[in-house]
């Protein structure tokens, strides 16, 4: 006797999506948030990999909030919302640990 296999789809309505853009407008007029992208589009410009001009960017602006950060790495460090959230976190964590070893 056959049987029918049927293969199990995810469900559509189902699926969640986690957006890494941030929900309210983030103010990108501050002189400091200008120079970094500024910055980071120049080393993008010279050959420099994204990851270089993100962790250049990141010591200028790691006083602001983690939307703006990340607002900034996507238009200076030429990145995705998705890959500047991971920059955002690898380099936050970096700062962390050099902070940490400094005497």
């Amino acid at each position: 006797m056959l049987t029918n296999q049927s293969t199990k789809t995810p469900n559509a309505s189902s699926a969640k999506t986690v957006s890494a853009l941030p929900s309210t407008p983030v103010d990108m007029s501050k002189p400091t948030i200008k120079k970094a992208i500024a910055d980071g589009k120049a080393l993008i410009a010279e050959g420099k990999t994204k990851a270089d001009a993100a962790r250049a960017m990141y010591p200028q602006i790691s006083t602001e909030s983690k939307e703006t950060i990340i607002a900034a790495f996507v238009e200076g460090a030429t990145l995705t919302p998705k890959g500047a959230q991971t920059y955002w976190y690898n380099c936050r964590r970096r700062a962390s640990k050099e902070k940490k070893s400094a005497p």
